[in-house]
């Protein structure tokens, strides 16, 4: 169960400190990630084979910001447990590990210009998210389902990532 209060001998982080280390970071893998990736899109990603699947370009953003959305606040609720919780650590270090996964996929893809570098970043992506969709459930099941949807989108980008890298090897 999720709560803000604390228990004897523990206490959850304080809101403002608790605000900034669930956005900050979270925005700074969006930004980075739209700054290696915008310019690539009307040059060479408009020049790949792309499967009948493949979303409107507008999709992207619009998904995106959803989902970032939501990982923020996902990870907001677990650093809102008491510190001494078990398993908070680990939850904590297993969404750090999937955001940096989740912002090096742009920098294999697009900055690298690598569909098969982006696969090997993406399918190890998903790995480190049912990592954290699993430690977040047990600690609170809110913040487990919140990561359901990005788990689904970044498998749908696997499946097309995958396509990609075959009808242009």
């Amino acid at each position: 169960m999720h709560t803000d209060q604390t228990v004897p001998g523990s206490h959850a982080m304080p809101r403002l400190p608790r605000f900034l280390v669930a956005v900050l970071p979270v925005a700074a893998v969006a930004v980075s990630a739209s700054l290696i990736t915008e310019p690539n899109i009307p040059t060479w990603y408009a020049s790949l084979q792309k499967p009948g699947f493949t979303p409107p370009n507008w999709a992207f953003p619009v998904a995106w910001t959803i989902l970032y959305a939501m990982m923020a606040y996902a990870l907001w609720r677990i650093l809102s447990l008491p510190e001494g919780r078990p398993g908070r650590g680990a939850a904590i270090v297993a969404f750090f590990a999937q955001l940096t996964l989740n912002g090096m996929w742009s920098f294999a893809f697009f900055g690298g210009k690598s569909p098969l570098a982006g696969l090997v970043v993406i399918v190890t992506l998903i790995v480190a998210i049912l990592a954290t969709i699993r430690t977040f459930w047990r600690l609170d099941r809110t913040a487990g389902l919140l990561l359901l949807p990005y788990l689904a989108w970044v498998s749908y980008a696997t499946l097309l990532n995958g396509t990609i890298w075959r009808l242009n090897g």
